[in-house]
């Protein structure tokens, strides 16, 4: 054992050489895969949800986007994931029955 520069001691085993750490270092790369599919799934669905009301030609794709990007990487939120693909292909369809009542893309509650 070594002391280091900070005053905490060092084990031959934890220097970055040593095939523990790359254990660790793979499981830290899928616990992050994991944490920022959940990150997506979250956005996904709060996206799906606001493009209901504001910009969803905009808001509509981006939810369905990251819905399949979050269930491809395995998120332990799939249920959120799921809401958001169906909000977000909600947001499409509300769009699409605008555009036919309307004749525009553009709409107000006026």
């Amino acid at each position: 054992m070594s002391l280091a520069a900070h005053g905490t001691r060092t084990t031959p085993d934890s220097t970055s050489g040593a095939s523990g750490s790359t254990r660790a270092r793979g499981r830290g790369r899928v616990r992050d895969r994991v944490r920022d599919a959940d990150g997506m799934a979250v956005a996904a669905f709060v996206l799906g949800l606001v493009g209901l009301l504001v910009m969803n030609i905009l808001l509509g794709p981006v939810a369905i986007g990251l819905a399949v990007l979050a269930l491809r990487r395995g998120t332990a939120r799939r249920g959120r994931a799921l809401l958001g693909l169906g909000l977000g292909v909600a947001d499409l369809v509300v769009l699409a029955a605008l555009v036919t009542l309307d004749g525009t893309v553009s709409w107000s509650i006026a």
